[in-house]
């Protein structure tokens, strides 16, 4: 069976972009995806990466407005949040604390980049969850066990593992492309291609 192992972390707005197109696309191939929350200032440090790359003001602008640009040809909301970036740690803990990941984490995505809200904050977490159909306080309680924690770590050390350097990243299981790393949300449309069996012949192994 095709899978897609789709690695993201909340405070990444282009994780945000890919997260509300990567469903599709692996409904339109066919393909299983599993959602894989992970700590990406864990794998900066892994790879030794600075926390936020140095841009120039002119690629500073453009890149804001690139953001703008994707979620308007989406037809998403995208607000920046005040103080971005936020620490997403305890979201990330509640999404796998929740029991319902994908159901979380869109609640989650939603909260820090259509709302602009900060989703460092236990209150803030709750409400998203909640919004979402989900128990809230037990969860974000939950998000406090160790078994959680140790979770994230691992899937932080799984995408480590994969090649993963950045977010969003999508490890692609298909025939011809097993294994194989696409990072940026604009590469979803490789991904498509991969998961179809059209970039044999460019030399993926």
């Amino acid at each position: 069976m095709k899978r897609v192992d789709f690695h993201y972390d909340f405070v990444c707005p282009y994780a945000y972009l890919a997260h509300v197109q990567i469903e599709a696309v692996c409904a339109r191939a066919g393909a299983q995806l599993a959602w894989k929350p992970f700590l990406l200032g864990g794998v900066f440090r892994a790879v030794g990466a600075p926390d936020a790359p140095v841009m120039s003001p002119q690629k500073a602008r453009l890149n804001a407005l690139d953001m703008m640009r994707w979620a308007d040809h989406l037809g998403v909301p995208l607000r920046m949040p005040e103080g971005h970036p936020r620490r997403t740690v305890l979201a990330l803990r509640a999404a796998i604390a929740s029991g319902d990941l994908v159901r979380a984490s869109k609640a989650l995505f939603s909260a820090y980049w259509a709302e602009g809200r900060d989703v460092s904050q236990p209150e803030v977490v709750r409400e998203a969850l909640d919004g979402a159909g989900l128990e809230g306080e037990a969860i974000v309680r939950r998000a406090e066990d160790a078994d959680v924690k140790s979770e994230l770590f691992r899937l932080t050390d799984e995408a480590v593992a994969a090649g993963v350097f950045g977010a969003p990243a999508f490890v692609v299981h298909a025939p011809g492309v097993e294994g194989e790393l696409f990072w940026g949300q604009d590469r979803l449309v490789l991904v498509e291609e991969a998961l179809a069996g059209r970039l044999g012949s460019v030399g993926l192994t």
